[in-house]
């Protein structure tokens, strides 16, 4: 599959990308949930009236697919509560109430002497994908496999979001000795800096990298959407294919966001666990558009009074950007550690044209950058058909929203895709169940 023949060209919109990122106060409340990774979620070590400090222990690891929480402020818990969630599921949160005094834990760097003692380092930290994923690091650096390409994904490909870009920018040093530390460690054959051709000034940064290190590569990629995709930057720049159900350690590749390679870095000098996030605040309703330091927990609404607040009331704030991007109930959901942008958007920018029959045109199918059908993906959901979804493709689809955006019938269909995954987990675990009888 020639992935970078597909996907489609998105206006850029990034309006912050030459504003570095600025510390704003700490809030009064953060509300911290107990799922911001993929996983199980993590279990509550604190109760209503402990005393914490930034960096502080609230929530272990349950499970080997887990992460463990730290508090972002210094403070008094208040309450451990249920909290809707931008899935619409109620997930366990612990609030705290800041004491403004932002005292930090006893903490001391991590003693490393071996592989095994970075990814215990890495767990402790708390560090899972911060692209956007939210898949625990650790369990990604913990294989025996060995690792021909460690790709550190810059592109980042989608509307508006310039996070990683300011990372690359203010924090090289930091990636580039995350690099040392990653090789020292994991053996990796080659370094790949995957990076789009329309970020210039990161683009001098990462090849400064890549003059100090001879293991370092930098690949400079077409700007064109889905450039960050796993499966689609593995191709882009190995022209090795993941194939469906398959991981990138299966084809000898790693892929790790650009921000979180800086936070490696950060933690192993400091002991200083995931308690904050760098995201960019944009779209046409914020006053200040910016790039901003967030302990995590944040109410959005906090964030975005910093921000100078609305010009006019949003019709649609979202997690993340337009193509991939969560919608929230309210600004009152926190910043989570995979948030990498809010954005307030107006009428015109969530504008969605009337939808109209299929015409079979077959520009979802040219559009798809998995090369999967789309369209034969919502006619087998309509009938329910499970094995004709999953020869259609339900299983590669990672939700880019390519086929939606380029659709002349307007028709939802990463929204579609989206429905149909759940049915079809939903059939897969019934046949297991049946199976087992």
């Amino acid at each position: 599959m020639a992935f970078s023949l597909h996907g489609v060209n998105v206006p850029h919109r990034k309006n912050t990308a030459t504003i570095p990122a600025v510390r704003m106060p700490v809030p009064k409340t953060v509300s911290i949930p107990m799922v911001m990774h993929i996983g199980k979620p993590a279990k509550p070590v604190v109760k209503a009236g402990d005393h914490v400090d930034i960096g502080t222990l609230i929530a272990e690891q349950d499970g080997f697919i887990s992460s463990p929480i730290h508090s972002s402020v210094s403070g008094t818990v208040t309450k451990i509560t249920d909290m809707l969630v931008s899935t619409g599921a109620f997930v366990p949160a612990v609030v705290i109430e800041s004491d403004g005094e932002n005292t930090k834990a006893d903490l001391t760097p991590p003693v490393i002497n071996s592989k095994e003692d970075f990814i215990e380092a890495v767990k402790k930290s708390g560090l899972v994908g911060l692209g956007g994923a939210g898949f625990p690091t650790y369990v990604k650096f913990n294989t025996d496999k060995p690792i021909e390409h460690f790709i550190i994904n810059g592109t980042e490909c989608e509307p508006y979001i310039t996070s990683d870009t300011r990372t690359m920018i203010d924090d090289a040093d930091d990636i580039a000795e995350a690099i040392e530390i990653v090789d020292k460690y994991l053996n990796v054959g080659q370094f790949i800096i995957g990076i789009e051709k329309n970020k210039k000034e990161a683009i001098e940064k990462m090849n400064a990298i890549a003059a100090k290190n001879s293991k370092v590569v930098v690949k400079v990629l077409p700007s064109r959407y889905p450039q960050g995709g796993e499966k689609v930057l593995i191709f882009n720049t190995t022209k090795k294919t993941v194939k469906a159900g398959k991981l990138p350690i299966d084809v000898g590749c790693i892929v790790c966001n650009c921000t979180t390679m800086a936070f490696i870095t950060k933690y192993i000098k400091t002991g200083m666990p995931l308690v904050e996030k760098t995201i960019t605040v944009d779209g046409a309703c914020v006053k200040e558009p910016k790039n901003v330091i967030v302990p995590i927990g944040t109410a959005l609404k906090d964030v975005f009074d910093f921000c100078g607040g609305f010009k006019e009331e949003p019709q649609k704030i979202l997690y993340g950007g337009p193509m991939m991007g969560i919608s929230v109930p309210n600004a009152e959901v926190p910043v989570l550690k995979q948030t990498n942008a809010i954005l307030a958007l107006n009428k015109k920018e969530v504008y969605a044209p009337k939808q109209t029959a299929c015409i079979r045109c077959g520009t979802c199918l040219n559009t798809c950058p998995l090369g999967i059908n789309p369209e034969a993906i919502a006619r087998a959901y309509d009938l329910r058909d499970m094995p004709k979804l999953k020869k259609a493709g339900i299983e590669v689809c990672m939700e880019c929203g390519c086929c939606a955006y380029n659709c002349p019938a307007s028709r939802p269909l990463v929204q579609i895709n989206k429905m149909a995954k759940i049915a079809y987990r939903e059939y897969k675990l019934e046949q297991e169940k049946e199976a087992n009888k």
